[in-house]
């Protein structure tokens, strides 16, 4: 059997319960850099090192003939990086079949992958649980583990075969990321066993498509203090065979599906136990508002849920994915600065930004922020207003 989840284009998945949400396609990505900004206003992030987070420092090109590009493998350029790497890199991956195995290493953080259309661009290599000594983990075609990473419009692919029912050590890891702070937009998935493997962090998928066999997820929240689980927005899931919405791999397995389409491929119970009954007290799996044959709740396990409003907001709200406290600074500069008359060709734009500086000040909402609203003539900046004063 074969599942096929569609992250449609409307809102994407969050994986973990803290992600990012952009609020239109056009800006996924300048809405992750917003976040970005804040997340790096923590004591934990070295992002305030950094000295260029928004525009890229560098572009690096890989091309499957060395004429046209810097290198010809992907793991080459990042090899290229600093060890400790602390400005925004872009990898221009032109269109090929990359057959490779790539490992991005701890302190190269802020790396882009970008692809010519996840169609075009394909990295892929075959590695399954048992061919690698640290399993699961180690079979990753693609594997991330530095934090502030992006991909975009680019397939991970891994090409071992789907596994005999009942099979040891046969899962296939396409994509593992391990490092907190990622955003993945247009791109594919392609495996058979555990297909996707987001180990830690928080993680936004959006436009993404994602293949694989057996039980859609499989969430390893350990206890009642993890903040992590899956949530599934405005997705589809479609395939052949029949198969669970998840199976509980942690003892507190959270995830939600909302807004989803679900094709009549669901085993009509949901969820499975994964053989441990006393998990089910305390998983989280619920549903809300989906459709689609597989959605009917009817037959499902009783610990499963069908959320209320009240229940389903922490999952689609910008709350599930810090990002609450960002808009209410993003709005109140905005708003500072239409008090203060600021008309004409008005915009809301971020800091650092190329031409000039603008001092990150504390905002009412408890924490850093570099959001400004701006007045612009031609392409001059004449006055910024932040969240606190406004500037001439």
């Amino acid at each position: 059997m074969t599942v096929v989840v569609v992250l449609l284009n409307s809102m994407g998945t969050r994986c973990h319960t803290k992600g990012i949400r952009p609020e239109r396609a056009a800006n996924s990505e300048q809405q992750f850099i917003k976040w970005v900004d804040f997340v790096g206003s923590l004591k934990h992030s070295l992002f305030k090192t950094a000295t260029n987070k928004v525009s890229p420092s560098r572009i690096i090109t890989v091309h499957k003939n060395p004429i046209y590009g810097d290198f010809t493998s992907i793991q080459d350029a990042i090899h290229s990086l600093p060890t400790i790497n602390l400005v925004r890199v872009v990898i221009k991956v032109h269109a090929g079949l990359y057959t490779e195995k790539v490992e991005i290493p701890p302190l190269k953080s802020y790396v882009t992958i970008e692809g010519a259309g996840a169609d075009a661009t394909v990295v892929q290599w075959g590695d399954t649980a048992q061919s690698q000594p640290l399993g699961t983990y180690g079979s990753a075609t693609f594997a991330v583990n530095s934090p502030f990473f992006i991909a975009k419009n680019i397939t991970f692919k891994n090409t071992a075969p789907v596994p005999e029912p009942g099979a040891v050590g046969k899962q296939a890891v396409a994509f593992r990321i391990s490092a907190d702070t990622a955003v993945l937009v247009g791109c594919k998935f392609l495996g058979a066993q555990d297909t996707l493997y987001d180990q830690l962090g928080r993680h936004y998928y959006r436009d993404c498509y994602i293949e694989g066999v057996g039980a859609v997820t499989a969430q390893g929240r350990s206890s009642i203090l993890d903040e992590s689980g899956f949530s599934f927005v405005k997705c589809k899931v479609t395939g052949s065979g029949a198969l669970y919405l998840g199976r509980a791999w942690g003892p507190f397995s959270r995830v939600v599906f909302s807004y989803t389409y679900m094709d009549n491929i669901i085993i009509p119970k949901g969820w499975y136990n994964w053989g441990d009954p006393s998990r089910e007290m305390t998983v989280f799996y619920g549903q809300y508002k989906c459709t689609g044959e597989g959605a009917r709740f009817a037959g499902r396990v009783a610990w499963s849920r069908e959320l209320t409003d009240e229940e389903a907001k922490p999952f689609i709200s910008l709350n599930f994915i810090d990002g609450t406290e960002i808009q209410q600074a993003r709005d109140y500069a905005v708003a500072q600065a239409q008090q203060d008359g600021c008309t004409g060709n008005f915009r809301v734009i971020d800091s650092p930004c190329e031409n000039y500086v603008v001092p990150v000040i504390p905002t009412p909402f408890g924490h850093s922020e570099s959001f400004i609203a701006g007045l612009l003539e031609g392409n001059v900046l004449v006055a910024w207003y932040t969240s606190i004063q406004a500037s001439k």
